[in-house]
């Protein structure tokens, strides 16, 4: 399975606006996506530092819930925490496999002889 930098964006686009629910993370989901979609005269490492900002996001955010879930915040429920784990989950997956294939790509071009 192939995995481009593109699709990972829009993948993470899609997560971040899905991970808001109502009322929880005011103001989470609306500077992450404007700065993913203007992107066009970004270079490659800009990109895949937004990538994993939004990760580390995604993973901050779930955390938070968990903890105000535990703390007994009767405005978490236990659905809207396992949802936004399971999304953090993703990303940080997708994450590791465009890593891996980034690493892939390396060690190929740097076998090539010259």
């Amino acid at each position: 399975m192939q995995i481009g930098a593109n699709s990972l964006l829009q993948e993470m686009q899609s997560l971040s606006g899905e991970i808001k629910p109502s009322g929880l993370n005011s103001g989470f989901g609306s500077p992450i996506t404007q700065q993913v979609s203007n992107t066009s005269g970004s270079d490659f490492g800009q990109l895949l530092s937004q990538a994993i900002g939004t990760v580390g996001e995604l993973q901050a955010n779930s955390g938070s819930l968990a903890t105000r879930l535990d703390m007994g915040d009767t405005r978490v429920t236990l659905s809207d925490t396992v949802i936004a784990r399971e999304k953090a989950s993703v990303a940080f997956e997708a994450t590791v496999q465009v890593r891996n294939k980034l690493v892939e790509a390396y060690k190929e071009i740097m076998s090539m002889p010259v």
